[in-house]
């Protein structure tokens, strides 16, 4: 048996539980590792810098979403259209997206570096800046803006090999640039003295090698899906259905670096310098607790798509209880976690001899109350990469807009006005209890259509609603 039969056969047959399982764990662990990135950026730039360079860190993280929602624009896109691809034994055009997708995330990463570092300093004045950690964002942020093409690479073609049935190799990209980067950051920043221009510096180097592996996947002759040169060529048609599917996750991304914009000059306004050094924390621990959610969808995805385009609905529905209720587990664990423990989740970032005291009063009831809804979150996002996974971006991108637009952004813009600081907190719950009762809406109606998804009239039916 080829591998591709070898693929179907799994996809297609294998108990739900046990793929899952299969594809969400190395997903899940290069998810983390991934987070790894940012936080052991903030960690030792807290510990070896101080408290308003890990803000200057945060008022920078606009950028980096920036970066990121164009790899999974056409990372998750390109990928989530591979797999259906697949799922209807349609390699050639499978490999047609692979090769397009390629393409497309070099160019959209250079012209990002580009844009950046010609407009970064303004930039920076928008996302919040203030004198005393401007500094810090402007040194990291020029750094990594060089190194978009290879975040590009890495991250964005990872969602192929995830998505031909290698999350091992998928996994050990992650592994690759996080170690490095765990490695390198203490030598920059405590050996060589370099700051958080230190921190930049190993996390692009450590992005570099994790294209570099990919690259070796992809033209060494290890993968299934082959990027031929013929298919290097931009088709309008094939990069308008990339961009199409992968609206949803990118839509997100960018919304969050709205998000991140709105409250960063929300709590330079109603909270000072010390209240965005603390979201920064909140933030931090957040992404690690979301990051093994994302996972789940990652592992999900190749599952539900192939049974998707398989006509396999049964094997559809159980993957998305399944991924739901192991999402809602690991958001309730964050929560409790948050609750009983913020003042030593603090400490694992802020040195003592800063500003530790100011900073816990700031920060322990802002970051019980930002996340006071955390259980249901895992239930919202995995409902919104199920749309995702099925090609239907409108579905995806709503619902994943109903958490970071819809409802945070105007509730950034009202609460503060009456509440204060302790209103910036308050958005981030209400955001998600909306959101997540707007998806149970969505996600019954589908499942309850699901079975009926043969019929051609199943289309029509899509389009109405």
């Amino acid at each position: 048996m080829n591998r591709e039969n070898e693929r179907r056969k799994l996809l297609g047959e294998e108990p739900i539980g046990k793929l899952l399982v299969k594809f969400s764990l190395p997903a899940i662990t290069g998810m983390i590792v991934n987070a790894l990135y940012n936080i052991v950026d903030r960690i030792f730039i807290g510990k070896g810098v101080g408290e308003l360079a890990i803000g200057g860190l945060f008022i920078s993280s606009p950028i980096s979403l920036i970066i990121m929602a164009f790899g999974m624009l056409i990372g998750i896109g390109g990928n989530t259209l591979v797999s259906i691809k697949l799922g209807q034994d349609r390699k050639e055009e499978a490999e047609k997206v692979t090769g397009n997708s390629f393409v497309l995330l070099i160019l959209i990463s250079l012209c990002i570096s580009v844009f950046g570092l010609i407009f970064l300093k303004p930039l920076l004045n928008v996302f919040g800046a203030s004198p005393s950690n401007y500094q810090y964002a402007y040194d990291y942020m020029k750094i990594i803006l060089i190194g978009a093409p290879l975040q590009a690479i890495g991250f964005g073609m990872n969602n192929f090999i995830r998505g031909e049935g290698s999350p091992t190799i998928a996994m050990k990209t992650m592994l690759i640039g996080a170690i490095s980067n765990t490695i390198l950051d203490p030598i920059f920043i405590f050996w060589f003295n370099m700051g958080v221009e230190g921190a930049a510096l190993a996390t692009i180097i450590s992005q570099g090698l994790s294209a570099l592996w990919v690259m070796r996947y992809f033209f060494g002759g290890k993968s299934m899906l082959n990027i031929k040169k013929e298919y290097l060529k931009l088709k309008l048609e094939i990069a308008k259905d990339i961009v199409l599917i992968g609206l949803g996750p990118f839509s997100m991304q960018i919304a969050g670096s709205m998000v991140t914009v709105l409250l960063n000059n929300s709590l330079k306004n109603y909270g000072g310098d010390l209240a965005n050094s603390s979201m920064a924390v909140i933030n931090s621990v957040a992404m690690m607790v979301m990051m093994p959610v994302f996972g789940i969808n990652q592992g999900s995805q190749p599952i539900i798509g192939f049974n998707y385009g398989a006509q396999k609905y049964d094997r559809v529905k159980e993957t998305l209880k399944y991924a739901t209720i192991a999402a809602t587990a690991i958001t309730t664990m964050g929560f409790l976690l948050t609750q009983l423990f913020p003042a030593q989740l603090y400490q694992l970032f802020i040195s003592k001899e800063g500003n530790i005291t100011e900073i816990l009063k700031i920060g322990i009831p802002g970051m019980r109350i930002y996340l006071a809804m955390f259980p249901i979150v895992g239930f919202q996002v995995v409902s919104s990469n199920y749309f995702q996974a099925t090609g239907r971006p409108k579905h995806a991108m709503l619902l994943s807009l109903s958490r970071q637009v819809l409802v945070l952004i105007p509730a950034l813009i009202i609460l503060p006005k009456i509440y204060g600081l302790t209103g910036v907190w308050l958005a981030g719950p209400i955001s998600d209890l909306i959101a997540s009762i707007i998806t149970v809406y969505f996600v019954i109606k589908s499942v309850k259509n699901l079975v009926d998804e043969k019929d051609p009239k199943f289309n029509n039916i899509i389009e109405e609603n």
